[in-house]
């Protein structure tokens, strides 16, 4: 019986390296641990539970500044960010616009949105046409809401510029990617006098946003604004799961910390967190 046994760890032994990197378990634990505590806040939200999550200003005021402009019958700019498709912030902007055509369509607020490359100029049409026809207002939307500005950032900074003074904007949204451009347009967005919400990952630019405009979505703010804003169970649930996970990654740092400073870890939590 010893002898089964022996020869039956001996088989593990060779067959578990070949198809396992048992130097990297601690990835594996990782993202047991995160797919758990995502899926567990997921069907929380799906059963109807109410998540918590820290409000956040910028997107608070973003039905104010809409009904603002309402109410003085101007136009809402709003920018999905000045990169490509292939950006995960222009995403992120394109989720808020949905969003914030959604309350545009509800209110009857004209809407202005100019893109700087043709597929997000695309991918903003289609999201702008869905969100007026849930709200029963397909015969609202036009060719001029979403408007394509071929060239370079800053040729797209001018014509930006130019249809702030022109037109007016009551509420400028600033949402996505951007470069050198953020303070053009922002400078200008704020001496018209409207009240302007930007959101961006790129930490450059986010002093100008700051500086500029009334509310700014500081980094992955940008990212939890759909989220927030839609209630969508399986992106708060999503959402949740991240934040606790990122606690609980914290949680872990410090006590190693700590155990490193005092030297009171055993050896098998130094190779669990030890990548070869």
């Amino acid at each position: 019986m010893f002898a089964l046994l022996d020869i039956s760890i001996s088989v593990i032994n060779l067959i578990v390296p070949a198809f396992i990197r048992t130097d990297r378990l601690n990835a594996l634990v990782l993202l047991v641990v995160f797919s758990a505590i995502v899926i567990y806040f997921i069907r929380r939200a799906t059963r109807g539970d109410k998540l918590y999550i820290r409000p956040l200003a910028g997107l608070q005021a973003v039905e104010e500044a809409v009904g603002r402009a309402t109410e003085m019958g101007k136009p809402v700019l709003f920018i999905p960010g000045t990169g490509d498709i292939d950006e995960i912030q222009t995403i992120a902007g394109l989720s808020i616009l949905g969003l914030v055509s959604h309350v545009t369509a509800r209110y009857d607020t004209p809407l202005r949105v100019p893109v700087l490359y043709p597929m997000p100029m695309a991918a903003a049409q289609e999201v702008v046409r869905e969100s007026y026809i849930d709200e029963g207002k397909a015969d609202r939307v036009t060719p001029e809401m979403v408007q394509y500005i071929a060239g370079e950032s800053f040729s797209y900074s001018a014509r930006v510029g130019g249809m702030m003074r022109r037109e007016k904007p009551a509420a400028n949204i600033f949402m996505g990617s951007f470069r050198a451009e953020s303070l053009l347009i922002a400078e200008v967005g704020q001496s018209t006098g409207a009240i302007q919400i930007s959101g961006t990952a790129e930490p450059e630019q986010l002093p100008f946003f700051i500086a500029a405009c009334d509310y700014t979505l500081i980094g992955e703010e940008l990212y939890a604004a759909s989220a927030y804003l839609s209630k969508e169970p399986k992106m708060m649930g999503s959402l949740k799961g991240q934040d606790l996970f990122k606690v609980l990654l914290l949680a872990v740092l410090v006590l190693g910390v700590l155990a490193v400073t005092f030297n009171i870890y055993p050896d098998f939590v130094t190779e669990l967190f030890t990548a070869n």
